[in-house]
């Protein structure tokens, strides 16, 4: 079973955002991104500090991204072996790639369109 390991808010204001999401005591860190853009990183809960697995079972953290064609409402991502292997059955169940696999510290992602037009994530964890 694939788990929900993450989420992110798109936002039309990241420094609006964070003031607006700090009432959760929520741990906030800016984290530049390869093509150039910002990703706010939203811990809301402890984390391992070698692995940044939540420590408590069932706790996820996320993330604030400026709202694009890919992030336009709240999605989730799910935590899988291999995107490449898990994009080919998105496709063969009516999904479609909005965003290629991207490599980033730690792992890689890569976003998805349901047959219900939602978007989500998928994380990969580095080989």
């Amino acid at each position: 079973m694939n788990k929900v390991v993450h989420f992110e808010i798109p936002v039309a204001d990241l420094e609006r955002a964070k003031k607006f999401y700090s009432i959760f005591d929520w741990q906030m860190q800016d984290w530049p991104m390869p093509d150039g853009s910002l990703y706010v990183g939203c811990r809301t809960a402890e984390t391992d500090p070698t692995t940044y697995v939540p420590k408590e079972p069932g706790a996820i953290n996320g993330g604030m991204v400026l709202r694009n064609d890919v992030s336009r409402a709240c999605n989730i991502t799910m935590h899988v072996s291999s995107i490449e292997a898990y994009a080919e059955k998105v496709k063969k169940a009516g999904g479609k790639v909005i965003k290629d696999k991207t490599a980033i510290q730690g792992g890689a992602f890569a976003y998805f369109e349901d047959t219900e037009g939602n978007v989500f994530g998928m994380w990969e964890d580095a080989k």
